[in-house]
């Protein structure tokens, strides 16, 4: 049995259709992905899921239980990490999960244990006497994931989990993530509008676009069947004209005496000079005259010593 089962799915605001008839299924202790822009209906999608919005049409089951008849055992199976920060930043980590212990009727004897391997999990122990003010945008958010496991659910719903924090936090969580599913044996749908985070987490993407389905498989069959597009390469004669023609030609460089130098006011202009007239970057020798006759301007040169008359 699929550990979430979605059957033609709708939610209609008005007459603003933001989930148009989605369908798909999730295997236990897979990661799948939601995957589309801002505004494609992956929120919305995901509170319907999760009890907090009731479908305008069609159902779902997670867990077994059905979204619309059976809330209340769909809650029970389920751990929900929202997109914005919820966790109370006054208490400290600690105390931000022996309260939803308590909400959840977590036993006394097992929250203590339960809380301490969590704290691990996350790489917090250290820091779970510290308010969560104090803490960085990563870390508070391994905060609302160790809340969301704190009453051992086997569904766990993330909303764009990595949203605001910074690429070494991303890949942080996305380890952890990795490791908590493996350890814990859950089934994780999240939500994303980052490629690579989709591409490096999830078994399977659905990619949503303005309420509707577009896409479903593997990341690799994804990416698969999508065409690469190669473009055109010139021909060489287009890129390096032949020697001699009109308008390519290049001057030989004069060589310098050893016993001459160039007078800077004679200078001609060379690359990446301007001379006095306002030319360009190639001047001087590297103007080719009508024709295909090469043009050269002879550097005036003078004597490094001049002979004194006898």
């Amino acid at each position: 049995m699929s550990a979430i089962d979605v059957r033609d799915i709708r939610k209609q605001f008005g007459a603003f259709t933001a989930v148009d008839g989605i369908s798909f299924a999730v295997q236990p202790g897979e990661i799948f992905g939601l995957l589309g822009p801002n505004g494609a209906g992956k929120s919305t999608l995901i509170r319907m899921l999760t009890t907090l919005l009731p479908p305008s049409g069609g159902t779902a089951l997670v867990g077994g239980h059905d979204i619309v008849a059976e809330a209340d055992g769909v809650r029970r199976a389920i751990g929900v990490i929202p997109q914005a920060m919820t966790s109370d930043t006054e208490l400290s980590v600690e105390e931000n999960l022996i309260i939803f212990a308590k909400l959840y009727g977590v036993p006394r004897d097992k929250r203590r244990t339960l809380i301490d391997q969590l704290l691990a999990a996350v790489e917090l122990t250290e820091w779970r006497d510290k308010q969560v003010m104090y803490l960085s945008g990563g870390m508070r958010r391994r905060v609302e994931i160790a809340r969301g496991l704190v009453h051992e659910p086997r569904i766990f719903f993330l909303d764009e989990p990595t949203t605001g924090l910074d690429p070494v936090s991303r890949v942080a969580v996305w380890d952890m993530l990795r490791r908590i599913k493996d350890q814990r044996s859950l089934t994780v749908l999240i939500t994303t509008h980052y490629m690579d985070e989709a591409d490096r987490l999830c078994d399977h993407i659905a990619i949503v676009d303005h309420g509707k389905l577009v896409a479903l498989d593997s990341p690799l069959k994804l990416k698969a069947s999508i065409r690469a597009t190669t473009l055109p390469s010139r021909p060489a004669s287009a890129t390096h004209p032949p020697t001699g023609s009109a308008g390519s030609a290049r001057c030989p460089t004069p060589r310098r005496s050893p016993a001459t130098t160039t007078s800077s006011a004679s200078r001609p202009p060379t690359v990446g000079h301007r001379g006095a007239g306002g030319r360009g970057r190639r001047g001087g020798c590297h103007r080719a005259l009508a024709g295909g006759q090469e043009h050269h301007a002879r550097r005036r040169v003078r004597p490094l010593h001049r002979p004194r008359p006898a």
